[in-house]
């Protein structure tokens, strides 16, 4: 997989971490550069480890899926993308407080959920892990900077389009993986 695809594969992946960091924009009063480096630090370290732990696990069973290896990463992808689409209409609600660290621990595991599963596919389709889990991880920290300003500006109307951007490109990667030989 070349370092294009990576990229856009952790732009995918961060769109979760963006939308919830547009959320955490209409919320923070004061010192939002602050609390956008926090916010940013907790995404972009858990996007970044999940997906080693990921491709850490399924190293044990790579050999044992064989020939459908690639199969598994487009499903495991495709999975992924849709879920993001399907979750860009839900309804905008703000119920986290986003300076708690225990709130933040909580939603940088529920986002990078995906990322575990795309470091699955990676060890599936043979990729060295090092590259993407500091291209995933710089990625959502700075996406997730963003969206805090984002958030503060332009309010949920942008939380839903990056789930539906993000998942756009997860399904994208995941049908040029089949496709290529």
């Amino acid at each position: 997989m070349d370092t294009i695809s990576i990229i856009f594969i952790a732009l995918g992946l961060a769109m979760d971490a963006f939308a919830v960091s547009i959320t955490a924009g209409l919320t923070i009063e004061k010192n939002h550069l602050q609390h956008a480096f926090r916010i940013a630090l907790y995404f972009g370290v858990f996007q970044a480890v999940m997906p080693l732990f990921g491709w850490l696990l399924a190293s044990s069973f790579s050999d044992f899926i064989g020939s459908f290896q690639k199969y598994v990463a487009f499903v495991i992808l495709t999975a992924i993308g849709i879920k993001m689409i399907a979750d860009s209409r839900k309804p905008c609600s703000i119920k986290n407080d986003f300076s708690s660290h225990k709130t933040l621990l909580l939603l940088a595991i529920a986002t990078s959920i995906d990322a575990f599963a795309t470091g699955v596919s990676f060890q599936l389709v043979h990729l060295r892990i090092i590259q993407p889990v500091i291209i995933i991880g710089i990625v959502t920290f700075c996406t997730s900077i963003i969206g805090v300003y984002a958030g503060k500006i332009s309010g949920c109307l942008l939380r839903n389009y990056a789930d539906v951007f993000g998942g756009v490109i997860l399904i994208g990667i995941a049908v040029k993986m089949v496709l290529k030989t």
